[in-house]
């Protein structure tokens, strides 16, 4: 990762050629990154994203080297008529990161950081994961908090908002988030924060990829070392689930949780007659003094006789392990949700929606959240949802694409269940669920601001594929 240090804050801004090129070959000798044309070698696995269930074969996929390039390819998508697609790390429920026939710009080939620890202030480039970024930011003993799964790409996970594992003591990731360098529907290049458009910078908190391409992002860091971090694996006892989440929403904010009620899987670390069984798995993350960490996770001990405690101090960087070489290929059916209060209904209604799922890796996760998240007032950010209690999501993972519907089924009939507990939902917890489900992730006021703001930036509706927020704020936009 040694390129990971090579930018500095100052990025060289190459000349946009002030029309766009009308030919493959003409984009090859304009562009400095790639270009990936469909008979080219390496297309197929270019094309691809995290989720399997999504099969897409855009016309043409670029990897930039440079903002400029950027610019060039946005130019290129509007005056050809081209649906443009931005992908960073491509974990996008809804395939988001791609297209069928249009343009696909491939941020990956951008990630550099630069760290300055003296300051606590990092600047990096969009196509960064959060495991490359906390890695290295790790050597100055700094971090940023980002979610919880190293493949994840940080300006995707930044712009719809930002849970990890640093949710309780510091916020959401947007929290940190200084400043962003943006490229405009019209290909301007814009240095976006609080002073300069600061109606975007609320936007871009929250609002997804609506308003541009993000290229780099300013971040603050803070000092972390070591953290306890690993997994409590319970048994699925009644009342496992409540009591859990009551431990949880004590414990302070060094301390955050994400529990997984679902079949175990073969971990190393857990006796085989456990293999298949239903059980908790409570991952945890303490970011603070070690021995203050032990007290803070012995509520959560004290819970049940746990079937395996894998909790340990760690490096922080490890909380991001390597994923397993089958993971990225799965097809995912998943329905989120924020809800405040975990009824005893609820509890019954989680576990028999577990039991009753098509496939051994039908699950549900609950986040506890507060703290830090709390105590920024609702209307600071497009992310809105800061008071909300918990975030419950149901998913399965599945190979055989004739599985889909029921798979489908199952994660919508669950989602209907938990209502009318339901209280929104986080925007880049979103598949492809209709323009309903947008409105949830946002108030009606933010809803509204973040359309004028998308009047304002992007009339024509260029970067609709995401969780689209239409100029006109209308859903037929």
């Amino acid at each position: 990762m040694e390129d990971l240090m090579r930018s500095t804050p100052d990025a060289e801004q190459r000349s946009v050629p002030r029309s766009a090129p009308g030919s493959i070959p003409e984009l090859r000798a304009a562009f400095h990154g790639e270009v990936v044309a469909p008979h080219d070698p390496g297309y197929e696995s270019a094309r691809r994203v995290v989720n399997a269930a999504v099969d897409r074969r855009p016309a043409l996929i670029v990897r930039p080297a440079d903002s400029a390039d950027v610019a060039l390819a946005v130019s290129l998508a509007r005056t050809a008529g081209l649906e443009l697609a931005v992908r960073g790390g491509g974990h996008s429920f809804a395939g988001h990161g791609t297209t069928d026939g249009g343009l696909v710009v491939d941020m990956s080939k951008m990630h550099a950081l630069h760290v300055d620890p003296q300051r606590r202030i990092a600047w990096a480039q969009a196509g960064l994961t959060a495991g490359q970024y906390t890695a290295e930011a790790a050597k100055h003993g700094l971090t940023t908090g980002f979610g919880d799964t190293g493949s994840v790409g940080i300006a995707g996970l930044t712009l719809g908002g930002g849970i990890g594992w640093l949710v309780r003591k510091h916020g959401l990731t947007i929290d940190d988030l200084v400043a962003v360098d943006l490229v405009t529907a019209n290909g301007e290049r814009l240095r976006v924060d609080s002073d300069r458009h600061p109606d975007l910078f609320w936007a871009l908190r929250g609002g997804g990829g609506n308003f541009g391409v993000v290229t780099r992002l300013k971040y603050r860091l803070h000092e972390i070392d070591t953290a306890l971090g690993g997994m409590l694996v319970l048994p699925a006892s009644p009342g496992i689930v409540g009591a859990f989440i009551a431990a949880a929403d004590d414990a302070p904010d060094e301390l955050s949780t994400i529990a997984i009620l679902a079949r175990l899987p073969p971990l190393p670390f857990v006796s085989a007659e456990h293999h298949g069984q239903l059980a908790l798995m409570v991952r945890v993350a303490y970011a603070g003094h070690l021995e203050h960490g032990e007290q803070a996770l012995a509520p959560l001990r004290a819970l049940t006789m746990p079937l395996a405690d894998a909790i340990t101090p760690m490096p922080y960087q490890q909380l991001y392990p390597a994923e397993g070489p089958g993971a990225a290929r799965l097809r995912r059916a998943t329905r989120s949700m924020f809800i405040d209060h975990f009824t005893e209904h609820a509890e019954s209604t989680v576990f028999d929606r577990v039991q009753s799922g098509p496939s051994v890796m039908s699950a549900v996760e609950i986040r506890v959240l507060g703290g830090a998240m709390a105590r920024v007032p609702a209307d600071a950010t497009a992310f809105s949802h800061r008071r909300r209690r918990l975030m419950v999501t149901f998913g399965a993972g599945y190979q055989d694409q004739a599985q889909a519907a029921s798979h489908e089924t199952w994660v919508a009939d669950s989602l209907t269940s938990m209502r009318p507990a339901v209280h929104g939902v986080h925007v880049s917890f979103l598949g492809d669920e209709g323009a309903a489900r947008i409105h949830e992730a946002y108030p009606a006021d933010t809803y509204e601001r973040l359309a004028a703001i998308k009047r304002r930036y992007d009339p024509t509706n260029l970067f609709h594929v995401n969780q689209n927020i239409p100029p006109n704020g209308r859903d037929d936009g």
